[in-house]
């Protein structure tokens, strides 16, 4: 556990240590890029174990895809690129005085030292994804793991410690009140990754001192199933992503709208493809738990409240043992319909649950869903390609995937984040660069200043005031 104080304390020896150090070398953030890909690599398979432990039996092949493998992605991408990032952008110069000599450039410097509050679902990539932007800005960093996974925080901590030394990378562990306070610090830029409700209180800790956030929170992904679309590849690729994690990801979809027509298929299609997948739940190592009892209530609770307010629940899978259910191993339930005020109609599912809702004419599923906060992702399925722009242009999320799901949020050479409810700013690629980088204007004047002999001084004549009038256009 980490107190408020050691917290300080922490982050007070990193500014110092920041301040020391002066200008960032390429070479320095390349070598603290290494030793955190070199960190991961080293201690894979112990911190998949614990991702396992911490889940009740997590497939390692997953933990190593999504987090280790997904973090490794990150970071060597920022270790190839961040280089072409650096240097500074000369930008056009104030007239007159650019013909004289006049410069003008963004100078890109770090920011210091950021604070990064990860989540359980993804334990590590939403630690070591965003350490990939702010390593390469030149900053330093303090980590703050999930309690949720307790276990895998630990080897977080030790592992970084081995590689690291304090005034560079450390982490804190501990419950709420350690997250709560880690919030309050007075950090140079903080990222947060989790609920929304949890990001207001994280935005106003970080306003008390003002502090930049970087803000990713998820929300209720919808996707979008356009009547051109191949209604058994729509369902493969939705059972697919779904089935990621058991649901347990902010980009999971959350929401498929289709047309009247093609629900039956759909739903037919949702089925046997999440069958054919995991033929059965309990003991099935490939099957993500849902993470603890708490959750598990939680998720269950939506499904069982859509159900006993007339919704049509129907099971991708088989239908769950005993053994099955104490191990919360759970298969996909579809909930066709559910009325507006139910509880899965209303949260984010965050689990092996999704909503099923039909349409006739596409407008009023994209009509009912910009009534709705802004998600982190929207998908499309459609071989429309006039449908397909027409769904861009007239819908908002924090990134799209077309005729797939979850997959936007592989690319590490462009922006990963959301927008109003479901975040704001964002990291990957040179964006995420700029996103922990102070961008500086620097403006040199000409060795020659002709303004006092072109009256531009006071005491002001008549000539100039003309002149400056002259300017005054449309």
């Amino acid at each position: 556990m980490t107190t408020a104080a050691s917290t300080r304390a922490l982050l007070d020896v990193q500014q110092a240590a920041f301040r020391a150090e002066g200008p960032v070398s390429a070479q320095t953030r390349r070598d603290r890029l290494q030793r955190v890909i070199d960190m991961l690599v080293r201690h894979s398979d112990a911190l998949c174990a614990a991702m396992g432990e911490d889940f009740g039996g997590r497939p390692t092949v997953f933990s190593m895809m999504n987090d280790v493998g997904g973090s490794l992605s990150s970071l060597k991408h920022a270790r190839d690129h961040f280089e072409a990032w650096m240097p500074d952008q000369p930008r056009a110069s104030v007239a007159p005085f650019d013909n004289f000599g006049a410069s003008a450039w963004v100078k890109y410097q770090p920011k210091g030292v950021v604070g990064i509050i990860g989540t359980w679902n993804a334990p590590l990539f939403t630690l070591f994804s965003p350490l990939a932007c702010v390593l390469a800005a030149g900053n330093r960093a303090i980590l703050k793991p999930s309690e949720i996974t307790p276990r895998t925080a630990a080897v977080v901590a030790a592992a970084v410690a081995e590689s690291f030394s304090p005034e560079e990378l450390t982490v804190v562990l501990g419950g709420p009140e350690v997250a709560s306070d880690f919030a309050h610090q007075p950090f140079n830029h903080l990222v947060f990754t989790g609920a929304t409700a949890v990001g207001k209180l994280v935005m106003k800790a970080a306003a008390e001192n003002l502090v930049p956030v970087t803000l990713e929170l998820g929300g209720k992904s919808p996707v979008l199933i356009g009547q051109s679309a191949d209604i058994h590849s729509a369902a493969e690729r939705i059972a697919v992503g779904k089935a990621l994690n058991s649901g347990q990801l902010c980009v999971s979809p959350d929401v498929v709208w289709v047309h009247e027509s093609q629900r039956e298929a759909l739903i037919d299609g949702l089925q046997t493809c999440y069958a054919g997948q995991y033929p059965s739940m309990g003991g099935n190592g490939d099957v993500t738990p849902v993470v603890n009892e708490r959750h598990f209530a939680r998720v269950e609770s939506y499904v069982a409240d859509a159900g006993a307010r007339g919704a049509r629940v129907v099971i991708a899978g088989d239908w769950p043992s005993e053994a099955a259910v104490a191990e919360r191993r759970m298969p996909l339930r579809i909930v066709v319909d559910p009325p507006a005020e139910a509880e899965i109609s209303c949260h984010e599912v965050f689990g092996p649950a999704i909503v099923l809702r039909s349409y006739r004419q596409l407008t009023e599923a994209v009509a009912a869903l910009n009534q709705d906060e802004r998600p982190l992702a929207l998908y499309y399925f459609g071989q429309d390609a006039a449908e397909q722009q027409w769904v861009l242009d007239n819908t908002l999320s924090g990134g799209v995937a077309i005729n797939d799901v979850t997959m936007h949020a592989a690319l590490h050479d462009a922006p990963f984040g959301g927008v109003g409810a479901s975040g704001m700013g964002h990291y990957h690629g040179r964006e995420g660069f700029l996103e922990f980088s102070h961008a500086r204007s620097v403006y040199s004047h000409c060795a020659h200043d002709p303004r006092r002999e072109w009256g531009m001084l006071p005491p002001y004549n008549d000539n100039f005031v003309q002149m400056i009038r002259g300017t005054i256009t449309p």
